[in-house]
């Protein structure tokens, strides 16, 4: 199992299907044949590794991280393909929270006499894919928020200017953030101080799909030379706005401001699960106080800026009962700077 779930975190995002790794472990113990998931339209993992495992898969036992599907979407059931090798007996790490599954092709797969597991450890199994268990669980996609600092608070000059806070390393490590995301999401402020190109340039990831980028629109004009424009970014809105380029989003909201939570909602619904929040104070803000963010990452770098600048959350904080409980889950250094990640409780 731990081979399996090797094998579906290192694919690439598969979003809105969920990363999956299997393992044919013939009746002699020796592992015949692996796979993992590519994305909608590819052959599932436990269809690849029968594949591989050929004749062997005979009598085998077959480890994957996810309950096989009985369903038929855009390839067939994964139910019927282990029948039909011959399987004796399947390991899945966890149930799938997929409505359309959801026990049902365990269950299948006991009715065609197969022994079938379920194994212990489901945290390990959700640790795969947390985006996928949270939209379907949720119907929201998973937001993850990133913001970096000066150590005494600042993610901004007074001039709003901010490159660079953090150093070649830590800005390198964001990169890899961004490669495992579907989307980032940014205001129209930062479009136009910023003008930048939201893809992911870490080495290690260059052939991997870039991630969607996403613009949330107030009820100003944008601006027409701006680089994003050539990656046909989602851009949501209130209303229908003229667009230099992108597909546009429409969705509810006041005094122009589309809702954070129907925005969510609807960019869950085009497949994009995971949102990377790189917004500014305004957008982070409305995001955080809707209670959209999933957990969060903050940089903070090498440097003081001895003064007031920007912070990363405008508005009032009037009283302590009023702050967010968090679970901080590491404090690490990377280079000169320090990162922390966190979960909203």
């Amino acid at each position: 199992m731990a081979r399996a779930f090797e094998l579906a975190h290192s694919s690439t995002p598969t979003h809105p299907n969920p990363r999956v790794g299997a393992v044919v472990v013939d009746t002699h113990g020796n592992v015949v044949g692996e796979g993992s998931h590519a994305g909608p339209g590819h052959d599932h993992a436990e269809i690849i590794a029968l594949a591989a495992a050929g004749d062997s898969a005979q009598g085998a036992t077959v480890y994957v991280s996810l309950e096989p599907c009985s369903h038929v979407g855009r390839t067939p059931p994964c139910t019927d393909a282990l029948t039909a090798a011959g399987v004796s007996r399947v390991v899945a790490a966890i149930e799938d929270p997929d409505p359309q599954v959801s026990g049902a092709g365990l269950d299948q797969l006991r009715g065609q006499g197969l022994e079938v597991e379920v194994s212990d450890n489901p945290e390990l199994a959700r640790a795969v894919d947390p985006a996928y268990f949270h939209h379907r669980e949720t119907g929201m996609p998973l937001v993850t928020i990133k913001w970096a600092m000066t150590l005494d608070g600042s993610v901004a000059a007074a001039d709003g200017s901010s490159q660079w806070i953090t150093s070649d390393v830590a800005r390198q490590m964001s990169h890899e953030v961004r490669a495992q995301s579907d989307a980032v999401v940014i205001g129209a402020g930062t479009l136009r101080r910023d003008d930048p190109l939201l893809t992911a340039r870490a080495p290690a990831y260059r052939t991997w799909p870039q991630p969607r980028p996403v613009l949330i629109a107030g009820n100003q004009p944008l601006p027409e030379d701006r680089q994003l424009w050539g990656r046909t970014p989602v851009v949501v809105s209130t209303t229908d706005i003229s667009l230099p380029g992108g597909e546009p989003l429409l969705v509810g909201g006041d005094h122009g401001r589309p809702d954070p939570s129907e925005t969510c909602k609807a960019l869950g619904d085009l497949g994009l699960l995971h949102l990377l929040l790189e917004g500014g104070p305004t957008l982070a803000s409305s995001w955080w106080r809707a209670g959209v963010v999933t957990n969060g990452m903050v940089w903070i770098g090498a440097k003081i800026g001895g003064g007031s600048g920007k912070t990363p959350l405008i508005g009032d904080f009037a009283e302590m009962t009023d702050a967010d409980v968090v679970s901080i889950e590491s404090v690490r250094n990377v280079g000169d700077d320090v990162l922390i990640t966190f979960q909203k409780k």
